[in-house]
């Protein structure tokens, strides 16, 4: 049974997704173990109460030196021996040193289909806004590892979603969390669990 720490910021909306997976039994050999924030007033540190989940709350600014903060967060982690990190809206930067601690143990969730409307600064409504304004037809989600190139590691599930006429970045917003991340994303942590996800090349291959 892997152990898995989600790491979050605000609401906990991808949170919540990932704990009524777990609830319905759709994540196999792997459990939630712990919830860490880095805004002690995030909701989703309720959501994880709730669950009787365990929390902690480490912020950027309770450290003079970012490689402090990212040591800290570092070794937190490996006390508590976890397999898996989740990022499910975490808005603090993450370094060389975290990432290559959990090398393709760190997944994210991005809100289009990458490559398009990704990296620096591409978070929240904005990549909607962009996604609108180009004009495209189809947009989606993507499940992914963590590398030290922004939205650059491995892909390892995505799902399209339509755009529709009249749609506003925040009703694609929410249409794109429905109908794509809040599935993709616990279906890639259960991949990895299970053990049925090779990485390559900077490429995965799913096993059957």
């Amino acid at each position: 049974m892997k152990n898995i720490a989600v790491l979050v910021s605000g609401g906990g909306t991808n949170l919540q997704a990932l704990i009524d997976a777990q609830n319905r039994g759709e994540i196999k050999n792997g459990k939630i173990s712990l919830v860490v924030s880095s805004n002690p007033n995030a909701y989703a540190l309720e959501r994880a109460k709730n669950n009787s989940i365990a929390t902690e709350v480490i912020r950027r600014k309770d450290y003079d030196e970012f490689d402090e903060y990212d040591s800290a967060v570092t070794e937190l982690l490996k006390s508590k021996d976890v397999d898996l990190v989740v990022l499910a809206g975490f808005m603090t930067i993450l370094g060389k040193q975290f990432i290559s601690a959990f090398e393709n143990r760190i997944i994210n969730i991005h809100p289009s289909l990458i490559p398009s409307f990704c990296g620096e600064g591409y978070y929240g409504l904005r990549v909607h806004e962009e996604a609108l304004n180009r004009g495209v037809k189809v947009t989606g989600a993507t499940a992914h590892f963590v590398n030290e190139v922004c939205d650059g590691g491995p892909i390892i599930i995505q799902k399209a979603v339509e755009i529709q006429n009249g749609d506003t970045p925040e009703i694609l917003q929410k249409r794109v969390m429905e109908q794509a991340e809040w599935k993709i994303l616990p279906r890639a942590v259960s991949l990895f669990c299970e053990d049925k996800i090779i990485v390559k090349d900077n490429k995965t291959e799913i096993l059957d």
